[in-house]
């Protein structure tokens, strides 16, 4: 009995340090789970850091891109507007582009400034040139895609900028056409680019051409081409998207953003599709069933286009020669355009006339037809003449601009020395393929 008595306080002992190591590791345990629960809310939380490096390097490729494109004054105010502007990279970069925007030289004439034109780009020369009886006129009236890539490439190396005509001339708030100044460094020059009949019309199919613009998966303006085995596929097979992917890769070769102009017709639809009511509605000779989803879908890569730097202009609804139709015709063909493409690709300001042809010769503009393509919101105007390397007329309240074909007429005429108008922009020799 004594020695039972003898082992309680052994057996207290005992049981106060099972309890404390109980204690202990519950404590341990608490804390354990404490600092696991830190750790998820560390990896569930972005880093304010990291999040504001991320921040930075945005703003600066944005200010980047604008300081290639020669807009320095949209790459500051972007930076100094940031609410980061005391960062030191952020200041830096805003030094820079302060001191080049200083090197920058306004162009010394706005009359002077060429304006080159392209048709549909040839995809298969086997096909365009088959002997049909189509032949022939893309021969004269276009070039090949190889050919417009190293036009490309010749114009970048020789100094030349895309420019939109309201970068030459605008209207000022009473109404009258005024020159802008474009500001470039010394050795750039700026050269206006246009492509027509980008309908990719009927005739056209089985010849060698891309089939529509469309956009890609990642929203990207791109071509449908069907390649020799009957397969559709997507890729850079015409103008567009060729001049964008350059772009891309040589922002300097844009001025501010601007790429070219695209001049549409109606009477085949828009871009590849088939949008006309008068030509594909139901109660024509070739009703589309799908001319409602063409619509839409032409809306979205005209949109798409418009977004990444392109215009457009009216190519006269029916591809009229504009100098010989009727008043009566030409507006009736006005309204029909305004009707049938205008919802597509928004509201233009520029017509560019079919055929290279004109409303009036060289003088200024004072006939009908003047006056009613002005109520219909024309303020610029382009025809053809390859005479010489550039022409244009500022009116009282119109800018007029003279283009030049490049194509297979224009360049086999550099060839044999009929004109040299092409000398200044790429060499013919290099680019011309004799095939």
């Amino acid at each position: 009995m004594k020695n039972c008595f003898a082992l309680i306080p052994i057996l207290l002992v005992i049981a106060i340090m099972v309890g404390c190591q109980d204690q202990t590791s519950t404590t341990a345990k608490a804390h354990s789970h404490s600092s696991q629960q830190k750790d998820h809310d560390k990896k569930s939380k972005p880093n304010k850091t990291q999040e504001e490096k991320k921040q930075k390097d945005q703003l600066l490729a944005q200010a980047k891109l604008s300081a290639k494109q020669y807009d320095y004054q949209k790459a500051i105010t972007l930076l100094k507007q940031s609410g980061i502007s005391e960062n030191s990279d952020i200041q830096s970069a805003i030094d820079t582009y302060e001191k080049q925007k200083k090197n920058l030289v306004t162009w010394p004439d706005n009359s002077k400034i060429p304006h080159l034109f392209f048709h549909s780009l040839i995809v298969d020369k086997s096909k365009a040139f088959d002997g049909d009886a189509m032949a022939q006129g893309y021969r004269d009236y276009m070039v090949t895609i190889d050919e417009f890539k190293k036009i490309l490439k010749q114009l970048y190396e020789r100094g030349y900028v895309l420019v939109h005509l309201d970068d030459i001339a605008k209207l000022n708030q009473e109404g009258k056409m005024v020159y802008q100044d474009i500001n470039l460094p010394p050795d750039k020059k700026p050269l206006v680019l246009s492509q027509d009949d980008v309908s990719y019309y009927e005739y056209m199919k089985g010849d060698g051409f891309a089939k529509k613009l469309t956009l890609d998966t990642g929203g990207y303006v791109t071509n449908t081409y069907v390649n020799e085995k009957g397969k559709i596929i997507q890729g850079a097979y015409d103008l567009v998207p060729i001049v964008d992917n350059f772009v891309d890769k040589h922002p300097d070769f844009s001025y501010q953003g601007a790429k070219g102009i695209i001049a549409l017709t109606g009477y085949n639809g828009v871009l590849g599709y088939r949008t006309s009511k008068s030509a594909y509605g139901p109660n024509s000779d070739k009703p589309n069933p799908h001319i409602k989803e063409d619509q839409e879908q032409a809306k979205k890569v005209a949109d798409a286009m418009k977004r990444s730097g392109w215009a457009f202009a009216s190519h006269t609804w029916g591809h009229l020669y504009a100098n010989e139709v009727s008043l009566e015709q030409l507006k009736k063909d006005t309204y029909k355009w305004r009707r049938e493409v205008e919802p597509i690709v928004g509201p233009t300001d520029t017509i560019i006339f079919a055929f290279g042809s004109d409303i009036e010769g060289w003088k200024q503009y004072s006939s009908d037809k003047y006056e009613f393509l002005k109520s219909q919101g024309f303020d610029y105007y382009a025809n053809v003449d390859a005479s010489k390397t550039s022409w244009s007329q500022l009116g009282p309240d119109y800018f007029r601009q003279a283009r030049i074909n490049v194509d297979g007429l224009r360049m086999r005429g550099a060839l044999t020395g009929i004109n040299d108008v092409l000398e200044p922009f790429f060499d013919v020799e290099r680019v011309f393929n004799s095939s």
